[in-house]
């Protein structure tokens, strides 16, 4: 058995750990606040506009959308992997990695896929093994639409040159704080409309200008606000990941400190058993 004073050393390391711990989980439940009520408001908003755009599509022509819908064979792929700058968050990094490296066994795997990484660990883990061509690691100190978009209009433009026949987009969708789902979402080409419903939106709207003008004006704005909410999602919970791995931390650092207390306590009380037994039985000897 350890002395008393290894043991007290550990319950001291221990408590300062816990301290650290509860600390950061309570900083990730303020941030999951803000970042939790941001990605709610905006579903909507974002799923609104895909709605709307689809209704449009469905009643043009298949090659409505321009460059964006064009369709090509898939011969080189980019992966935008989203991921969090820092760690301790759990397995949230952990299981966007392991979906790229699945989707690209699965999917791609006679395919060229380059990966574009939001997030230093995504970039860490994934340039071992994969080809990052390009990574935006500061796209979280401002986490702002407008940022976001210039990303989005590069994304674009590289499909357009036609360096890619598919982009998609892999990260973690906010579910609550202790669930995060990894998602793999097609970003370019706009996937084709089934089943549009083209007598409703025929008799509900009145165009200014033409449906095939507003369609045009959409498809970039509706590309950059999915790739908003992707990232926001992606922000939303690696801070419920955070919050959830520190509270869980600070548990098993509460149930270890208690053991050793439990043992410490017990290793003084044998100590002090041991020297009440030295001097009874020093005294029997004088006495003897």
């Amino acid at each position: 058995m350890a002395n008393l004073k290894e043991i007290r050393n550990r319950i001291t390391s221990i408590k300062s750990t816990m301290q650290i711990t509860s600390a950061m989980k309570m900083v990730s439940a303020a941030k999951l606040k803000k970042a939790q009520d941001a990605i709610i408001a905006m579903r909507p908003y974002s799923s609104k506009l895909t709605e709307l755009l689809q209704n449009l599509s469905a009643t043009l022509e298949s090659d409505a959308g321009g460059a964006y819908s064009t369709q090509r064979e898939v011969s080189k792929v980019l992966l935008v992997v989203v991921t969090s700058n820092r760690g301790l968050c759990g397995g949230f990094n952990s299981s966007i990695t392991k979906t790229v490296n699945r989707t690209i066994a699965e999917k791609y795997s006679d395919k060229n896929v380059e990966i574009f990484t939001i997030g230093k660990k995504g970039e860490d883990v994934l340039s071992k093994t994969c080809n990052v061509v390009d990574s935006r690691n500061d796209i979280y100190d401002e986490l702002t639409f407008d940022n976001i978009a210039g990303i989005a209009e590069k994304l674009m433009n590289l499909y357009i040159e036609g360096t890619y026949d598919k982009i998609e987009l892999v990260y973690n969708q906010f579910k609550n704080a202790a669930t995060q789902l990894p998602q793999v979402e097609q970003f370019l080409p706009i996937k084709p409309i089934e089943g549009g419903d083209a007598t409703a939106v025929n008799s509900d709207y009145i165009f200014e200008p033409s449906k095939e003008e507003i369609v045009e004006a959409l498809i970039p704005k509706s590309l950059k606000t999915q790739l908003y909410k992707a990232v926001r999602d992606s922000f939303a919970s690696e801070h419920g990941a955070r919050m959830t791995a520190m509270h869980k931390a600070t548990d098993n650092a509460k149930d270890l400190r208690d053991e050793l207390l439990l043992t410490y306590n017990k290793a003084r009380q044998a100590a002090i058993t041991n020297e009440i037994l030295e001097i009874v039985g020093g005294a029997e000897a004088l006495n003897n």
